[in-house]
Parts: C-alpha cells; structure tokens; sequence
C-alpha cells in the first residue's frame, strides 16, 4: 500500500511542478533566508517574535535531535530512490548559493536499485518532522496566523515523495511525531519559564507571565 500510494505520487508528475517541489524539498535553498529571518526577529522583534524564534530552535532541536536522527538510524529504512526500479528523483541543480539554482534547469534522474545490504535513513521525514514542530511553534505563538505555515507544511512533506526521497508512511508519521515532540518541548518552555524567569527576569515576567500570548 505504501508503495503504491509512492508511485501514485512520484509517478504522476508534470514538467511545470517540478522546479517548486524541488525548491520546496531542499533545505539548503531555504536555511540563508530561515537564518535572516531568525536574526532579524531576534534583533528587531519584540518578547512575542524573539520567544517564538528560541522556542523554534529548541523544538527544532530536540525533536530532531532526541527523537527523529535516533529513529531512522533505528529503524534503517531505505530511501525508494535506494530500494526501487524507476524512482523519478528531482534536484536542483548545483549551484553556490544555492539559490541561484532556480534559474537553471531541475536535475531529473531515474532510480537504479542498489545491490547488497543498503542503509537508510528514509524512516521519519526530517523535512517533515521539522516542519510540523515549527507549525505548532508559529500556531502557540501567533494562532491564528500561525496556522497559515500548515499548508506550507504539506507542501513540503509531499515535495519529499514527489522527488522521490520518501515513502508516504515516512512523511505522515514524522508530521506528527514533529508536531507531538513540539508540542512536549513547548510544555517544557512555559514551565521552565514560570519557575526561572520570576527570579532572574522579574521585570519581563511581570509584563509576561507566559511565553505564549493571552
């Protein structure tokens, strides 16, 4: 079913979608402008964004970190581009920045089953996980408006299995692992907040009882 559901996906594909899925499932065309936006907020914004911003990182983190890498080393799953006949992969091309990859043409290649034991690392999603950790962060901090990042979200996680790097079951499951794993880190922020600020940041915990607004 799994694989079925993969094919549906990377099987059916259009000329005009593959440069934006590519874009989409590449992290180092976005990390320059996530940095710059970090920083920016940090520099500029008030209590609300610079708290948004840190808890991003930690959630981020230690979703990643403590949850996500354990598990696909765990599980060792390999990839469909790895494991199956006729995978449809979509890159962008090489570029530095690699942003400049936008004005050349996707790199499309077909998939050729690797012989002998292969590893992997297709089982969770990080693009995923990632993504719906932060979705939660941005819905805490700004509601509403927070839930605008969903659809991006999606469009990620489907990016991952159109260009051939994961199997549905990898992206779904890992949505929500992110998601579960953000909201725990987020618990874990307000309470150290609420027991450590009032000593060491008295004035802003007065203006700011909880990290997150009313």
């Amino acid at each position: 079913m799994d694989q079925r559901l993969f094919f549906l996906v990377n099987a059916h594909w259009s000329p005009a979608s593959d440069l934006p899925m590519a874009i989409l499932s590449s992290w180092a065309f976005w990390w320059p402008f996530a940095v710059l936006a970090a920083v920016l907020l940090l520099a500029f914004g008030g209590f609300n964004a610079r708290a948004a911003v840190i808890c991003a990182g930690v959630s981020v983190g230690l979703t990643n970190g403590l949850l996500i890498t354990p598990l696909k080393h765990m599980v060792d799953r390999p990839r469909p581009n790895q494991v199956l006949d006729g995978v449809r992969i979509v890159d962008l091309q090489k570029a530095h920045p690699r942003f400049l990859a936008v004005v050349k043409p996707v790199k499309v290649t077909w998939s050729q089953p690797q012989t002998g034991k292969v590893h992997g690392i297709s089982f969770p999603s990080g693009h995923a996980a990632n993504n719906f950790a932060l979705a939660v962060v941005f819905i805490a901090f700004y509601r509403r408006w927070g839930w605008l990042y969903i659809p991006f979200a999606v469009l990620v996680s489907y990016s991952r299995i159109y260009i051939g790097a994961h199997y549905p079951s990898d992206v779904i499951l890992a949505a929500i692992f992110g998601a579960a794993g953000s909201c725990l880190v987020l618990a874990g922020c307000e309470a150290l907040w609420r027991k450590f600020a009032p000593k060491l940041a008295p004035g802003l915990y007065a203006s700011h009882p909880s990290l997150f607004p009313a």
